[in-house]
């Protein structure tokens, strides 16, 4: 197989895994707003002479379903669904970043960091994150400021999954076809927090408490 062939094939598997991640995290979404329109305050498409006043209705009705949701529900879940949102976040930033950063030296204030010689990469300081937010997590009795800390760890785990590659070969393979691992196992890692994370029972709590029928 020629390095073109296989770079399609490798760029095949990021866009489909891509895909997968992307349409189910719009399926959930979608799932939880069509719920509350129905369930809700927000009148149904056939009975609004506005469908678009009323899908902003539902969807401002949805996030207060969430935020009543994530108030009420148990801290541990709390603290995965802040991992989750971090985690996306700086992944997606990142790759974005990097991305825009080949080619140029500086964007904005982000850079390329060379210690001497040495490209320091964004592995780094993840893994330095991910470690501390871990060990404070471990010896903190406040359940409050662990929820806190599953941001930084998030964080780090997206700054570190994202070069994934570079730790499996212990090369800079970041460009080359084998870097497009680190995409998938990225990918294939949100895929699955996000999973967990929507999944939690701080929607369906929420719902109770903003959609509960007064009779």
């Amino acid at each position: 197989m020629t390095r073109r062939r296989r770079r399609a094939r490798l760029d095949r598997l990021t866009l489909g895994l891509a895909a997968m991640a992307g349409a189910t995290t719009v399926a959930v979404v979608a799932a939880e707003v069509g719920r509350v329109w129905r369930r809700g305050s927000a009148p149904l498409p056939q009975e609004s002479e506005s469908l678009l006043l009323a899908a902003e209705e539902a969807v401002v009705e949805t996030a207060e379903v969430a935020l009543a949701g994530y108030q009420q529900v148990s801290e541990w879940e709390n603290a995965m669904f802040n991992l989750f949102g971090s985690f996306v976040a700086t992944l997606s930033l990142t790759r974005w970043i990097t991305r825009l950063l080949r080619g140029r030296s500086t964007l904005g204030p982000f850079r390329n960091v060379y210690l001497g010689r040495r490209h320091i990469h964004h592995f780094v300081p993840g893994i330095g994150l991910a470690f501390g937010a871990g060990a404070a997590a471990v010896v903190t009795r406040n359940e409050s400021r662990r929820t806190r800390l599953a941001v930084p760890l998030g964080i780090g785990m997206g700054l570190t999954i994202d070069e994934s590659a570079l730790l499996l070969d212990l090369d800079d393979v970041y460009w080359t076809p084998e870097g497009v691992v680190g995409v998938q196992i990225a990918l294939a890692a949100t895929a699955m927090l996000g999973t967990v994370a929507l999944g939690l029972r701080f929607l369906r709590r929420g719902e109770e408490i903003v959609l509960a029928d007064p009779g």
